[in-house]
């Protein structure tokens, strides 16, 4: 089956610290169901200086669980599950469930 959710997709954290947050997918992690959203789970990290960078405490995204992650509908930002179907070409397309907007495709 596709993926549900892709890099570059907006999603909306559903459950934990940042409840509520939108983002935009940066990276999947799909052997450990974990995705890296952009502006969400944002940890400190200590960095060693080096030649190209300078050192500190520097904050990053962290990776966030599948589970507490969901698209975000196309016409209003709000969660929504997922759906397949085939479009007039005959390609697998995503759906939002909640609008039934095309999501790609």
């Amino acid at each position: 089956m596709p993926a549900k959710i892709k890099k570059g997709d907006k999603v909306v954290v559903i459950a934990g610290r940042d409840k509520g947050k939108t983002g935009e997918v940066l990276q999947m992690i799909p052997s450990d169901n974990r995705a890296v959203v952009r502006g969400v789970n944002m940890v400190k990290r200590h960095q060693r200086q080096t030649q190209q960078s300078e050192g500190g405490i520097i904050a990053k995204e962290a990776p966030i669980q599948l589970s507490n992650i969901a698209i975000a509908d196309p016409k209003d930002g709000k969660p929504t599950r997922v759906g397949f179907t085939t479009n007039d070409a005959g390609n697998t397309v995503r759906v939002a469930k909640r609008s039934g907007d095309v999501i790609d495709g």
